[in-house]
């Protein structure tokens, strides 16, 4: 199978954000069937649809020949291994490690477990920045030029964090 590019949302808003952030990458590089092509600078953003501490978020490439079920699956496990508890369906619950799929190559896809492209995405400042960050020629299926969708999520925080 010829490797697709993956793009994976990293987030945080408990603990250490940065040190999360960081060990999610760690084990995002050791991935069979995956080679780390890069990650995005961090950037702390303001909490949407949800009260608490701010965020750390950032975005990862991966060149990858699993199928998206199978690379979701393993992102799951990188949360649990980073302390990720999920608790019935608070979708925006703080947590210590948030693994997000964002896109597979131009794969669109609907099921149970996953939607590809990732349903918001195009709707939120801290996926589209890192996402511009790693690929600033980047297009979002079903939504045109990630570039061009910054307009629309202007009024959101997202502001890069120091290094």
């Amino acid at each position: 199978m010829t490797p697709r590019r993956a793009y994976v949302g990293l987030g945080a808003n408990q603990g250490d954000t940065r040190a999360s952030l960081d060990a999610a990458i760690e084990a995002l590089r050791s991935l069979g069937h995956c080679r780390f092509v890069a990650a995005s600078p961090y950037y702390t953003t303001a909490p949407i649809d949800v009260e608490g501490p701010d965020f750390l978020n950032g975005v990862a490439a991966l060149d990858t020949t699993l199928d998206p079920y199978a690379l979701l699956l393993h992102l799951l496990d990188i949360e649990l291994l980073l302390g990720r508890e999920r608790k019935g369906l608070r979708r925006a619950a703080p947590r210590t490690a948030d693994l997000d799929l964002l896109l597979v190559g131009n794969l669109t896809m609907a099921s149970a477990p996953l939607l590809l492209p990732h349903p918001r995405m195009h709707l939120r400042a801290f996926v589209l920045k890192p996402l511009l960050d790693l690929d600033p020629q980047i297009v979002l299926p079903g939504h045109g030029p990630a570039r061009d969708l910054l307009p629309v999520v202007a009024d959101q925080r997202a502001e890069r964090a120091d290094a």
